[in-house]
């Protein structure tokens, strides 16, 4: 799952308004927005990883130092 668009083109957008009182507010918001974003896409995309599957009981005890 590629990261969303959307969340680039905020983040491109906070960064390229000129920094003044309100703007710089508002850039503020829509980085916090961005990065909200992400780490949604984030969470979703651990969410997604499938479970691992159980060993037997008589593998995964031992190490083979020998090799």
């Amino acid at each position: 799952m590629p990261i969303s668009p959307l969340s680039t083109t905020a983040a491109n957008l906070a960064t390229a308004l000129p920094p003044d009182g309100t703007d710089q507010s508002a850039q503020i918001a829509v980085l916090k927005k961005a990065n909200a974003l992400a780490s949604e896409s984030a969470l979703a995309l651990i969410d997604a990883l499938p479970q691992p599957q159980r060993l037997p009981d008589n593998l995964g005890r031992n190490i083979n130092t020998t090799a």
